[in-house]
């Protein structure tokens, strides 16, 4: 099995800061303009994948020279080069998927990607992203968080209610709880050591960290 697959979107570029947060040694699988992402982060593509619309003719002949495989698409598709660069990225058969890149751009697409990364097709997957200054973890069942006492943390239900959440090492605990898509309960938990424990009977959560390290006063 392969340990982690990174996926760098297109849009935006992520900031420098990102590329100290990467596993190395991963493999690394580019959406479209994500080419050039990655190759201004120091990132050897593994795979390639989009309709090529947006990324940079000098970018594209860099990663097939290095020997990246290549999987083009029609630009009138049913999905965003990022649904298909994950998609394809979960076909590797990883353990995690690590998304890197949409710091700003289309908000649209913003969404579309938060969405998309609590959908049932990657529940077999520990799935985080790197979206700039922010951090977002995909939970299902049970994750362990390692932050900052006084980070900001916000717990998000997508696709339905998150039932049964339970919170530990959180200033504002959840016992049992049931957050409901569209709620703001779980907005602006801070973390109160140096780990928090989130577990929930049924549903996906989304742990969004902004990039805050302490609330504001």
């Amino acid at each position: 099995m392969v340990e982690t697959v990174i996926v760098v979107t297109g849009g935006p570029a992520p900031g420098r800061p990102v590329l100290a947060t990467l596993p190395a040694g991963a493999t690394v699988v580019a959406a479209d303009s994500g080419i050039d992402h990655a190759l201004a982060l120091g990132l050897r593509v593994d795979l390639a994948v989009g309709d090529f619309d947006s990324v940079s003719a000098a970018g594209l002949r860099a990663v097939e020279a290095a020997g990246a495989r290549v999987v083009r698409h029609p630009a009138a598709k049913d999905a965003t080069d990022a649904a298909l660069a994950l998609d394809a990225a979960l076909a590797l058969g990883p353990r995690r998927l690590l998304v890197a890149g949409l710091d700003g751009g289309r908000l649209d697409h913003l969404l579309g990607l938060l969405l998309l990364l609590a959908a049932e097709r990657y529940a077999g997957v520990e799935l985080d992203a790197l979206l700039g200054p922010a951090v977002v973890h995909v939970i299902r069942g049970e994750r362990r968080l390692a932050g900052v006492p006084g980070e900001i943390v916000s717990l998000l239900a997508l696709h339905g209610p998150a039932e049964g959440v339970v919170t530990e090492g959180l200033e504002y605990p959840l016992r049992g709880e049931t957050l409901a898509p569209g709620s703001t309960r779980g907005i602006s938990n801070v973390f109160a050591g140096a780990e928090a424990r989130i577990t929930l009977e049924r549903g996906v959560l989304l742990a969004v960290r902004p990039g805050e390290e302490r609330r504001a006063e």
